[in-house]
């Protein structure tokens, strides 16, 4: 079953970054992290995970990235609430497609999004987090999911 979860998020972050077009999305090795405190990039966006399966999905992204990801919006506006929303947008709509695949039980909530490194992120107790690196434009993103049956 985790190769089936790990499946599903790798195919929402490719059919993510495909809708900008000419660049495509290198997707590296994915890991396993003990849940302590995990790396994170410039700007994070997490959803709590409820309902039949509980647990947490993230999406970490350094500036540059998300620069890369506004340009190819056709965003010229580069403020620092663009950078907060586009990482919170990311995670949710990773979390969102997860809920189609998943089902009506899969309850995602609101994002919390944060710049830079937290005191920390809650990552369930007794699991460990897939950690799937991508590269995009030369520039680096992770997606965390860390879920409980």
């Amino acid at each position: 079953m985790k190769e089936q979860k790990l499946q599903i998020f790798l195919n929402i972050i490719t059919n993510y970054f495909n809708q900008f077009g000419n660049e495509e999305l290198i997707v590296d090795t994915p890991y396993l992290l003990e849940n302590k405190q995990p790396k994170v990039h410039d700007y994070t966006g997490v959803i709590g995970i409820s309902g039949v399966q509980k647990g947490v999905v993230y999406f970490s992204a350094t500036r540059e990235l998300l620069a890369r990801i506004l340009d190819s919006m056709g965003e010229t506006d580069k403020s620092e609430d663009n950078f907060v929303d586009l990482a919170g947008e990311v995670a949710n709509t990773i979390a969102g497609n997860a809920r189609n695949e998943f089902g009506s039980e899969f309850h995602i909530s609101v994002p919390l999004v944060f710049k830079g490194s937290p005191q920390s992120i809650i990552l369930p107790k007794d699991e460990r987090s897939f950690i799937i690196p991508v590269m995009w434009k030369s520039q680096v993103g992770e997606i965390v999911f860390c879920l409980q049956d």
